[in-house]
């Protein structure tokens, strides 16, 4: 075949290309007339085909180029939000959701110095947010916040995060900024006292899969609060009796301290 046929076959193939990329651009940019300024979409949103991603990935391409769209992150955007005091961004839950949930399934969630500050536990706002997740580390930026990994001992569902967002503030409860012990171990306790025995045995089942010294501060508040033996007998016994968990807890403010050996 001759070079200038190549060149004929070149020219329509890139005619075609463009062609697609403007039929989709013009579908895209009518769903996102219909969508308001400052919510968050991505490619399910603009009801985009398995033919017409490629194509859409290009017209949104130079939609963002022409600041038509802003990008919240990696395959989602949102349309700026202009007023008297300039461009505003999505609101920061909006856009810590993009993290948090995978297809309308919630797969990480928030905790250090961010989640101890909602809780009320501290007054200190982190310069940064850790996001915690079973299956992989999950950094990026919200706004000019930036996300950080941190681990989560089991696996996330919407259904564990109290749960998991309790036994955190007992791992963490040494390192909390500005929180006194005893005030840690009144709000425990109050969390705990709401638990019927079904979140009790959630709440153990999950512990179980934390550290031993998450595991012993768990047991003697169960026990202190006169739960049943059958929630936390499994704590001690996953427990070594002859290692101690160094918090700074005396029995005058837990009475079981010393039964599960945390000092």
């Amino acid at each position: 075949m001759s070079g200038k046929v190549w060149n004929k076959l070149d020219i329509l193939n890139k005619m075609i290309i463009f062609v697609a990329i403007m039929k989709v651009t013009d579908k895209i940019a009518d769903k996102i007339n219909r969508i308001d300024a400052g919510d968050v979409f991505g490619y399910d949103t603009l009801g985009l085909t398995s033919d017409e991603i490629i194509a859409g990935s290009k017209a949104l391409s130079r939609l963002f180029n022409k600041g038509i769209i802003k990008r919240a992150k990696k395959g989602y955007y949102y349309k700026p939000k202009v007023s008297v005091f300039g461009e505003q961004k999505p609101r920061e839950d909006v856009l810590l959701s993009l993290y948090l949930f995978d297809k309308n399934k919630q797969v990480a969630y928030v905790t250090g110095t961010r989640l101890y500050n909602r809780l009320g536990l501290t007054t200190q706002v982190p310069i940064s947010i850790r996001i915690a997740s079973l299956d992989k580390q999950i950094k990026g930026k919200v706004g000019n916040v930036a996300i950080k990994p941190a681990k989560s001992y089991v696996k996330v569902t919407s259904d564990a995060i109290k749960y998991l967002e309790l036994l955190d503030v007992i791992k963490d409860l040494n390192t909390i900024p500005d929180l006194q012990k005893s005030d840690g171990l009144v709000y425990l306790k109050k969390v705990i006292y709401d638990f019927d025995p079904t979140e009790i045995k959630k709440l153990v089942t999950y512990g179980a899969a934390y550290p031993p010294k998450v595991r012993a501060l768990l047991g003697a508040l169960l026990e202190a609060m006169l739960v049943e033996p059958v929630f936390f007998s499994v704590l001690k016994k996953s427990i070594n009796p002859s290692s101690s968990y160094e918090y700074g807890i005396n029995s005058t403010m837990l009475s079981t301290a010393n039964s599960w050996n945390i000092i």
